[in-house]
């Protein structure tokens, strides 16, 4: 962060790109495909180390083999692990997923429960994970931090923490808690699009006059429009006030990672 600036004045700060994150990404949402905190669970579990896209190649077969919680505490371990085999890590994905049925069946009546304290103690679900079902599927607010977030915030000077629920609470105190779980879709969004992780496309950013991280990427239109990604590409190089003619095809037909 700015080494003179004050609590307040990161807190503002903070706020005003917020502010232009919303204008951003008003496409930003949970790119897990779901119906319900079941599956929700499941598709977030599933997430671990492959894409959003991988997973919701492999969820319809799945939700539709197993509609219920009592689904998976009784599956057949050799089945399960054959149809998350395209995730990576699918025994013990499938592990985590049959001590999760047996688990809700056992406590919660087959239900996800709606508290974090609870959500937590249940198998292949940490904290972020069970904010990404409370917000998402609950409605009740809650920050995601994922690497995306992590690198995002700090680089940003939001925070200095490295600590992942640190990170959480210290974020959480810049913004009205109602605003916390669009705010982690909008900054995984930015993640994903434009600020990329070892090359961040710094002269295409719309947040680029409050980011202390400017030229950190290239600065010059043309290379960062080359590193926006996403159907949207074009847009977010209007918005950030350069040519969306300099955005290749290439950039619009790719997946945001």
């Amino acid at each position: 962060m700015p080494p003179d600036e004050t609590d307040l004045g990161r807190k503002r700060r903070a706020r005003k790109m917020g502010r232009i994150l919303t204008e951003t990404h008003p496409d930003a949402h949970c790119e897990l495909d779901h119906e319900g905190p079941l599956q929700l669970a499941v598709a977030t579990i599933l997430s671990a180390q492959t894409t959003d896209k991988r997973v919701n190649q492999v969820t319809p077969k799945l939700f539709a083999r197993y509609p219920s919680a009592a689904d998976y505490a009784g599956a057949d371990r050799t089945e399960l692990e054959e149809l998350l085999r395209p995730t990576g890590f699918f025994r013990n994905k499938a592990d985590s997923l049959l001590k999760l049925g047996q688990q809700l069946v056992e406590r919660y009546g087959g239900e996800v429960p709606g508290r974090l304290a609870d959500l937590v103690t249940l198998p292949g679900i940490g904290r972020k994970t069970a904010n990404v079902i409370l917000g998402n599927a609950f409605g009740v607010p809650g920050i995601t931090v994922d690497t995306h977030f992590q690198r995002l915030v700090r680089r940003w000077g939001w925070t200095t923490e490295t600590d992942p629920v640190k990170i959480e609470h210290a974020v959480g105190a810049l913004f009205d808690r109602r605003d916390w779980t669009m705010l982690s879709h909008r900054v995984i969004f930015h993640g994903r699009r434009v600020c990329h992780a070892r090359t961040p496309a710094c002269g295409a950013c719309t947040l680029a006059k409050l980011c202390p991280s400017y030229g950190l990427g290239p600065t010059d239109a043309k290379a960062a429009a080359k590193l926006l990604r996403g159907p949207r590409a074009r847009e977010l190089a209007v918005q950030a006030g350069i040519d969306p003619d300099l955005v290749p095809t290439a950039a619009v037909a790719a997946e945001a990672p």
